[in-house]
């Protein structure tokens, strides 16, 4: 069954130049990769919100989750709100916060892969007070069913 897409609205800001469309690096992506339109220099301990040139609007009922790249975090480079949410009514830049872990610093060179995106559908939700019966095998929590 074939599934129906949804359109993201994606805006260049006309100053970025460099600015690029999510795209998905392969075909059995998950999510769209956001790529840096400006040059960053992230140095230890510093959180530096990296450009996309971007501004988006999402579908009525849908927001966008933005989250980090496994190669980068190898290399010591970490989102720091991972995951990060885009909601519906947000109208500024996309920019993500990174940060780098090691000595010295780390350059994102304008068009890296910083982050990926995917669109999540929103579900209508309300919070009740109540009482939250226990589940006897799942006590205690980080960590506790182990490694």
């Amino acid at each position: 069954m074939a599934r129906r897409s949804r359109a993201v609205t994606v805006e260049f800001l006309p100053e970025i130049v460099a600015a690029r469309l999510p795209v998905r690096a392969t075909e059995g992506s998950a999510c769209f990769d956001l790529a840096a339109a400006v040059a960053t220099e992230l140095v230890r301990g510093k959180v530096e919100l990296v450009r996309t040139g971007l501004r988006v609007r999402c579908p009525k009922g849908t927001f966008l989750e933005v989250r980090p790249r496994s190669g980068l975090a190898s290399r010591g480079v970490l989102m720091v709100n991972a995951p990060g949410t885009i909601d519906a009514d947000y109208s500024g830049e996309l920019r993500v916060p990174l940060t780098f872990l090691f000595e010295g610093t780390y350059r994102i060179e304008v068009g890296d892969r910083i982050a990926q995106v995917r669109l999540v559908g929103e579900l209508p939700t309300t919070f009740r007070p109540g009482r939250v019966p226990p589940v006897p095998s799942r006590r205690g929590g980080f960590g506790s069913t182990g490694r």
